[in-house]
């Protein structure tokens, strides 16, 4: 339609009218441009709210997470030290208590992490559409950090995780577990302290306890587990400032 009018118009040479024609053109163009960013933008910006409400949900899952790791292997470095402490004859323990403290050492955390959406925003390159810059400078570094991964590696393949499976009987070691192994749930904080008894003939819980003294790699594999975590607690609770900051912003009672 506007096409025909210019045409018609240049051939009467009505410059004026062509003139009026190539305004309208150019004023619905812009505005056609204006209305489409303007919906891109609000579609952008709804998109961010959506993205940011379950970030913001997933880090304070995270940081709730994050101190329950913190309080779990104080735990096990405190039941570590006992062990080691009752191993070398300073502080001494029942036969009893040194299998549920050396079983205790063995322990770790399989944390079950919450990054769909950080995932999420990465792979489509839409982090940027976070508008909470605190938000997004906490979980960067909380997601990308392998601390929690590399402290349930370490537990896994220790020396010591393995001289305790060898040493103590089967049996014992399913006792260990159920009357004596975590618990709580990833909604819940995960402990081991609390007070347990084994349901074991005193000879057998004897036979196994001086099996574990026997074990020539239990208490120095002992001693490097406990040095291990007091590495894995230190780099839990400092990390990186920032983060922490982070975490205990979002989630009030966070490390």
């Amino acid at each position: 339609m506007i096409l025909r009018r210019v045409i018609e118009h240049v051939k009467a040479e009505n410059w004026t009218a062509i003139v009026l024609d190539f305004v309208i053109v150019v004023t619905g163009v812009f505005i056609g441009m204006q209305v489409t960013n303007w919906n891109e933008a609000r579609a952008a910006k709804a998109r961010g709210r959506e993205f940011s409400e379950r970030l913001l949900n997933e880090v304070r899952l995270e940081a709730h997470s994050y101190k329950n790791q913190i309080s779990y292997y104080r735990e096990v470095r405190a039941n570590a030290d006992k062990a080691i402490a009752a191993m070398e004859g300073e502080r001494p323990l029942t036969d009893e208590q040194l299998l549920v403290s050396a079983y205790r050492a063995t322990q770790y955390l399989y944390i079950i992490r919450h990054r769909a959406a950080f995932d999420e925003l990465v792979s489509t390159g839409a982090i940027g559409l976070v508008a909470d810059q605190n938000l997004r400078e906490t979980a960067i570094p909380l997601y990308t950090t392998t601390v929690t991964d590399d402290i349930r590696e370490e537990a896994m393949k220790s020396e010591y995780r393995t001289a305790f499976r060898r040493a103590v009987p089967a049996a014992v070691q399913q006792e260990l577990l159920q009357k004596c192994g975590d618990r709580g749930s990833d909604r819940a904080r995960w402990t081991l302290d609390y007070p347990c008894t084994l349901d074991l003939p005193p000879a057998e819980t004897a036979r196994a306890a001086n099996a574990l003294r026997n074990e020539p790699l239990a208490l120095p594999a002992l001693r490097q587990r406990f040095a291990d975590l007091e590495t894995a607690v230190f780099n839990l609770e400092t990390g990186k400032g920032e983060t922490r900051a982070g975490l205990r912003h979002f989630a009030g009672d966070a490390p």
